[in-house]
């Protein structure tokens, strides 16, 4: 998806297809948000097949829709995909929870994954990182947005508990799950795609915890937490474990990769802002959330209205499907002074909503906010220029807005 839009054109919305993949890959939906923002803050869609969903995108209503759950259900399932069939995982997935569960269930998570509690994970990221972005520096080129798909695997795999023999391959099957249309991942068709990713996913944690629990116990890690937890007074199922697994991984592997390469495209693109960050270092932890504001990795969200709900003008009715557009949300010119604008010392990046918002607020965003600042410290002193060598391929998927390749070429930075 273009991060960048082009100039303004005549839409007309009611034949908008939002679900249209090639708007994602080749095109530019940002006019169109724009002009749903200001004429049609609630969108009503009926897809060929029947199905049909309102689409809110404005940034008070997206924050609404996500952070009600008395108005806004999560318990048919969060993501458009699922759109027409209820989540069968519905009420037990971390993600398809409406509290008190879904807090239950993400506290002691949580607690591990607090910015004081990942601070004293720094210096492995670090080093992870400095191994990652050498091969950059050879002075070939290097495919950004193909590399970076394994980097939260190298960073959160030793904190998850996974051996690194199977990262790349759990990288693989996430990869699927969130673009299964994609050539890139495809397996069969897009429905073949998501059955296999989902099932080998929760075998792999299945049968994880099942090690786990015949060695008596297990180590520290992110997923064995799980295995203490207990809602309500009783302890998760193996079952449970095995899909609030699943969830996790989705989270751990998805966005930050997309991030991180549409963050470095929009240096490359504006190479004044680029020297801005390596002249001015505190200015990273800034350029993190502008980069989070401007590729909104995580396009959208999904909700069921729970009864008639009225939001941005019109009515969602009763069980009704509601896309939040996160990426929309994050260029709403009444939130974001010039939105379309790339500014690393914008003063209110950190408003952005690029990690969802209300109870299903991304549990790690401690740590994903780390290891991107981390990595563009790293990549600001080490690296004197960058420059594109080939076109950027965009991911096809409406739901992660993101890059399969980015090849670059960088040069070292001199030394003062």
């Amino acid at each position: 998806m273009r991060l960048t839009p082009g100039p303004a054109r005549d839409i007309d919305l009611d034949r908008v297809d939002l679900f249209d993949l090639d708007l994602y890959t080749s095109g530019d939906p940002h006019p169109i948000w724009d002009v749903m923002r200001a004429k049609a803050p609630l969108h009503r869609q009926v897809l060929p097949d029947g199905r049909e969903f309102w689409s809110v995108t404005r940034y008070e209503d997206v924050c609404r829709v996500l952070g009600d759950h008395r108005e806004f259900t999560s318990e048919r399932g969060t993501v458009p995909t699922h759109l027409g069939t209820d989540d069968v995982a519905a009420g037990v997935l971390l993600t398809s929870t409406d509290p008190p569960r879904h807090t239950e269930v993400r506290r002691p998570i949580g607690a591990e994954l607090t910015a004081r509690a990942v601070k004293s994970w720094e210096d492995s990221i670090r080093r992870s990182i400095v191994r990652f972005l050498e091969p950059a520096l050879d002075g070939g080129t290097f495919d950004l947005a193909e590399q970076a798909l394994l980097l939260p695997a190298i960073v959160t795999g030793p904190l998850l508990g996974i051996p690194e023999k199977d990262w790349e391959e759990l990288v693989q099957l996430t990869a699927m799950v969130t673009a299964p249309a994609d050539p890139h991942f495809q397996m069969g068709s897009e429905a073949a795609t998501l059955a296999i990713s989902h099932h080998e996913l929760v075998t792999y944690v299945t049968e994880w915890v099942k090690r786990r629990r015949a060695a008596g116990g297990g180590d520290d890690s992110l997923l064995n937490h799980l295995m203490s937890v207990r809602p309500g007074g009783a302890p998760l199922t193996d079952e449970e474990i095995a899909l609030d697994g699943y969830s996790i991984l989705l989270g751990a592997n998805v966005t930050t990769p997309h991030t991180i390469s549409g963050t470095v495209h929009a240096l490359i693109e504006r190479p004044e802002q680029f020297e801005k960050a390596q002249g001015d270092p505190s200015l990273i932890p800034n350029l993190v959330e502008e980069g989070l504001r401007w590729t909104s990795a995580a396009c959208n969200f999904m909700r069921y209205a729970v009864s008639d709900i009225q939001v941005g003008g019109g009515t969602i009715p009763a069980r009704g499907a509601v896309v939040a557009w996160i990426g929309s949300a994050n260029r709403d010119a009444s939130q974001f002074t010039d939105p379309h604008v790339f500014d690393i010392t914008r003063d209110n990046a950190k408003r952005q909503v690029a990690f969802g918002f209300g109870p299903h607020f991304c549990v790690g965003a401690p740590l994903a906010r780390l290891t991107l600042r981390v990595f563009f410290e790293e990549l600001l002193q080490r690296f004197g220029s960058i420059e594109l060598d080939g076109e950027p391929q965009h991911l096809r998927s409406y739901f992660i807005a993101g890059m399969t390749h980015l090849p670059i070429v960088a040069t070292k930075r001199k030394t003062p």
